[in-house]
């Protein structure tokens, strides 16, 4: 069993304390006769010398031989304890600053941008914690930096189509090849809409991520708001020829930001509402499971594939479309005016979201500051999904 630091501290201290002791033990009961002999040397040479003395004097005489005797080899005692214990301590020290001299130089190299760099896991548990601390903050660096490098890419591919687009149209209405016509000028419109739309997608990203959303909780009624938005949203769900069954229950008390959570929801219907061919149905459905209050909005449209139900989450992926059913010939028809619903008994594909691709991250986001999350479960491409906003109900 590893000890742990306070305790290898103070047995350090005692193993310190003790070869001091011993070496000043060793070196005076090494000495000390040797001195002690050559007092009493000097002493007996002084009584056969004939000096005469009473017995107090010499017994003075001897005392004094002995203290000498003793004084000296305490002197060279204690020099040789400083000296060993000295030595010990530096050892014992540096065997245990090692380690935060690991972790310095670690988390100077992190902070130079090197975030591979990695600090060995010593045996002491405190000192391990700290290890794994600075390891894993180095780690989430490199993800973090890698993240922010390819969020610049996406975001650069996302702005570069509606401002290609731009591009062209300006160039055509300055050549002539187009005419300012309100079909041209509508498509220019429509494209700086989808610019401002990204950057405000991207602007409430980043508070988001940074927990600055600005929350105005209040006593509300989940089932209510999620009855709420699905029944504003019902119109476009007709127009695409989508049935919308709305399933709310009993109602569920949350604290909670009704706009936020109006958002997410809104979000949740519009894709739901993309994913799913016309014919199809998108339900929206209430539960309260022990403590917690759930909308589960399950639509019969794309689906998803098993590794894409966490990846939807995050920034500026899209679920790639299911493989495209073949379809028997038909006879020709007149073209249909663009914008019009599919039949709904045809092999339409499913629309797929042509947003900003970062909807469904902000919604999580939203949802974890308020204590939730957001979910996503589906059987498999072509099989429908279900996303599932959970938040704790209200106490009291």
């Amino acid at each position: 069993m590893t000890m742990r630091l306070p305790g290898r501290l103070f047995l350090s201290y005692a193993a310190v304390i003790a070869v001091g002791a011993v070496a000043a033990y060793v070196t005076i009961r090494l000495l000390a006769p040797k001195f002690f002999a050559r007092e009493a040397d000097a002493v007996i040479r002084a009584l056969l010398a004939g000096h005469g003395q009473t017995r107090r004097a010499l017994r003075g005489t001897v005392r004094g031989a002995f203290v000498s005797a003793l004084t000296t080899a305490l002197l060279f005692g204690t020099l040789a304890s400083v000296v060993v214990a000295a030595l010990a301590a530096a050892l014992i020290t540096r065997r245990l600053v090692r380690p935060l001299n690991e972790v310095r130089r670690a988390t100077r190299l992190i902070a130079a941008g090197r975030y591979q760099a990695s600090v060995p896991v010593p045996r002491e548990p405190e000192l391990a914690g700290i290890a794994s601390d600075v390891n894993t903050l180095a780690t989430r660096l490199a993800d973090t930096e890698e993240r922010r490098s390819r969020l610049l890419g996406e975001v650069a591919h996302e702005m570069r189509t509606p401002l290609t687009a731009l591009e062209g149209y300006l160039e055509g209405l300055i050549d002539g090849v187009f005419a300012p016509e309100p079909e041209v000028l509508g498509a220019v419109s429509d494209e700086l809409r989808r610019l401002r739309r990204l950057a405000d997608d991207l602007s409430a990203l980043s508070r988001s991520e940074e927990q600055r959303l600005d929350l105005s909780l209040a006593a509300t009624d989940l089932a209510a708001l999620a009855g709420k938005a699905a029944t504003r949203l019902a119109p476009q769900f007709a127009d695409a020829g989508v049935r919308l069954s709305i399933e709310a229950g009993a109602p569920l008390p949350v604290w909670a930001d009704p706009d936020r959570i109006t958002q997410v929801l809104t979000n949740i219907l519009g894709n739901a509402l993309a994913a799913t061919p016309p014919g199809g149905v998108v339900a929206v459905r209430t539960a309260a499971p022990p403590g917690l209050a759930q909308v589960t909005i399950a639509d019969t449209g794309a689906g998803l594939a098993a590794a894409d139900l966490e990846r939807v989450f995050e920034r500026f992926y899209r679920a790639p479309r299911p493989p495209e059913p073949p379809s028997p010939p038909e006879p020709p028809e007149p073209p249909e005016p663009p914008g019009a619903p599919g039949r709904p008994g045809g092999q339409e594909q499913p629309r797929r979201a042509t947003g900003s691709g970062i909807g469904l991250t902000i919604a999580r986001n939203i949802a974890r500051a308020h204590g939730g999350d957001v979910t996503a479960a589906s059987a498999g491409l072509g099989q429908g999904a279900a996303f599932t906003l959970t938040l704790p109900l209200r106490s009291g």
